[in-house]
């Protein structure tokens, strides 16, 4: 091999070296990036991401966000206890007399004497037995013209022989408010009243309810529809063994449950609620909400917890001031709201309005450059969630910052969130629902549940009125 032949093979191997060593960078930096969106991933809990406790894992730590308190545990100064009162009617009277003299034993059996203490016990009554009620139809034959004329049984009497509305409102209310299973619902009412029912019965009495419930319905979509302030939210849940979507529209007075296979728009657009309504809505960040005419709150509570991963993951310090200041501001309209006044000053708005951008224009100081892309690396160039944050807080600032001009407005979405719970506790208990008819029955029962529960009415005398055709009247 000559000279020349020689060099030549000399460059081809460092091209080789060359285009290896590109090669492995390449790798090397895919890998980094890579590495770096698994430890976000593991960096991700309940207080920091929009995850649900349940997946921290049994060694989770806690994060209070509440101040150390000096105060002893239990109830305060001033507060009012709640303690058993006595009856002035009590059912029954049981006397305690001794019977002889403990002196010379003589009987006290017909002497009289006087009562000098007297206490009280509150107890349930034995187990309850059914109460059989026969109702019986007459024919009448008239003076005057001799015609026959027979009475009518009530509209809810309609079998030779049924359960009453008291034990249909009570298997009701054990399997939708208190989500029993379907068999615990039967083994329940078998050893607390003897009544003997099947699971078939029981869905039967519930889509009976929910039938009866319609207009209870109707009138909660329309209060929803009236109302100022709403919010909304939405959450997984498995019917026929496919996943669908459980959407709630809900105040602090009302709430709506409804289900639908679609989790976006085409699901709101179905249920009929945002499409209508022109009040301020509260929600996450999910972009179907945009579309509609309403005007937008974005839940805080979303927000400080994606401002903590970037100050804890990201080490962004102004995160945690922007945490801060949205916190003070919650704070300085809750102290407005109970001077009664329905917004902050301008003038101290005005202040809060310019730390906010004051913090925005420090993060954009301290937010990364954009990075290059890499070499043959398709799409647009992934930026840091602190970036996208900023933009969004940026971007949406009235949409964030909104309750200043108004301190009746929500903070958080939290009430959404928790009319979603029993859905959940529901996932827990069954995986789902069998049918697209058992969905449809515990969004309607649920609706008109957690709307009594929130107008202060009793649940079990709401159910129970549904079975006497007599509806909850629910504002």
């Amino acid at each position: 091999m000559n000279l020349e032949q020689r060099v030549e093979e000399l460059e081809k191997q460092l091209a080789e070296r060359d285009q290896l060593i590109r090669e492995l960078r390449r790798l090397l930096s895919h890998m980094e990036e890579k590495n770096q969106e698994l430890e976000a991933k593991l960096a991700k809990d309940s207080h920091n991401s929009s995850k649900p406790p349940s997946s921290d894992g049994m060694k989770r730590r806690t994060y209070s966000k509440r101040p150390p308190s000096t105060k002893r545990t239990g109830g305060q100064p001033g507060h009012e206890g709640h303690t058993l009162q006595r009856s002035e009617t009590p059912d029954t009277i049981v006397t305690h007399r001794p019977e002889v003299c403990p002196e010379c034993q003589t009987s006290l059996k017909n002497i009289p004497g006087e009562i000098t203490e007297t206490r009280q016990v509150l107890d349930l009554p034995p187990p309850p037995q059914l109460l059989v009620t026969e109702h019986q139809v007459e024919r009448v034959g008239c003076p005057k013209c001799g015609h026959q004329a027979t009475g009518e049984f009530p509209k809810e009497i309609a079998a030779p022989v049924q359960y009453g509305a008291e034990v249909k409102s009570q298997v009701v209310y054990l399997h939708q408010s208190q989500l029993l299973p379907l068999g615990r619902t039967c083994e329940a009412m078998e050893e607390l009243a003897g009544v003997h029912i099947s699971e078939r019965t029981i869905q039967a009495w519930e889509e009976e309810a929910a039938e009866q419930a319609q207009p209870t319905l109707e009138r909660i979509r329309e209060g929803l529809l009236s109302s100022p302030h709403m919010g909304g939210d939405e959450t997984g849940m498995r019917i026929a063994g496919k996943l669908h979507w459980i959407h709630v529209a809900s105040t602090d007075r009302l709430t709506l449950l409804d289900w639908h296979q679609k989790r976006g728009r085409e699901a709101m657009n179905a249920i009929g609620i945002l499409s209508n309504y022109q009040g301020k809505m509260m929600h996450d960040r999910l972009s179907s909400y945009d579309i509609y005419p309403c005007q937008h709150r974005l839940c805080k509570a979303h927000l400080i917890r994606d401002l903590t991963y970037v100050e804890e993951v990201e080490k962004q310090k102004w995160a945690g001031k922007m945490r801060s200041c949205l916190a003070e501001m919650h704070l300085a309209a809750q102290e407005w709201a109970k001077k009664g006044m329905s917004s902050i000053p301008q003038t101290e708005r005005t202040e809060w309005e310019y730390t906010y951008q004051t913090l925005l224009d420090e993060g954009y100081r301290q937010v990364p450059k954009q990075p290059v892309p890499l070499p043959k690396k398709k799409g647009k160039v992934q930026q840091s969630k602190a970036k996208l944050l900023l933009d969004v807080l940026d971007a949406r600032r009235e949409q964030v910052i909104g309750f200043l001009a108004d301190t009746t407005e929500d903070f958080t979405n939290n009430q959404r969130e928790r009319d979603l719970r029993m859905v959940k506790v529901k996932e827990k208990i069954s995986g789902g629902f069998r049918s697209n008819t058992g969905a449809t029955v515990f969004c309607t029962l649920r609706s008109v549940i957690s709307t009594l529960r929130k107008q202060g009415h009793q649940v079990l005398d709401g159910i129970r009125s549904l079975f006497v055709f007599t509806p909850p009247c629910l504002v």
